[in-house]
């Protein structure tokens, strides 16, 4: 198994594959009804920072939370119903925060079996945000 996983990375690294370049940052693009009302669902329930808009009224627009950034589109790209999953460091903190905030939780915190403690938030566009921290395996 070590044997086929070092052929694997050889197989697969950047120097086999010159043209490979380094992703610095994955940054969703979520369709939209009302830009204006995502990013204040996405800053004040939660807990992003609203990074810019683009047009009046907006249709196009950024959140960000510590590294991570989400943009919203009107009607131009993707569709309702996407999924994201967000880790964060403590997923029962942010549940009670953000429940308090009015957030349209699916699920609340639980434990499952891919070592993960997740819950399920919806947004009003319809998109899922899975949001969980890693638990420990025995």
């Amino acid at each position: 198994m070590i044997g086929l996983k070092r052929r694997l990375i050889s197989i697969f690294s950047f120097s086999t594959y010159p043209f490979l370049m380094k992703i610095e940052s994955v940054i969703p693009i979520l369709y939209s009804d009302d830009v204006t009302r995502s990013l204040a669902y996405y800053t004040q329930v939660l807990g992003f920072e609203e990074q810019w808009t683009w047009d009046d009224p907006p249709t196009f627009g950024g959140a960000l939370t510590g590294d991570t950034t989400i943009f919203f589109c009107k009607d131009d790209q993707g569709h309702a119903g996407t999924w994201l999953c967000l880790n964060v460091e403590n997923v029962d903190e942010y549940y009670t925060a953000i429940k308090e905030k009015g957030a349209i939780i699916l699920s609340p915190p639980e434990d499952k079996p891919w070592f993960m403690r997740e819950m399920l938030v919806k947004d009003p566009d319809g998109h899922i945000l899975r949001v969980g921290h890693n638990i420990e395996c025995d």
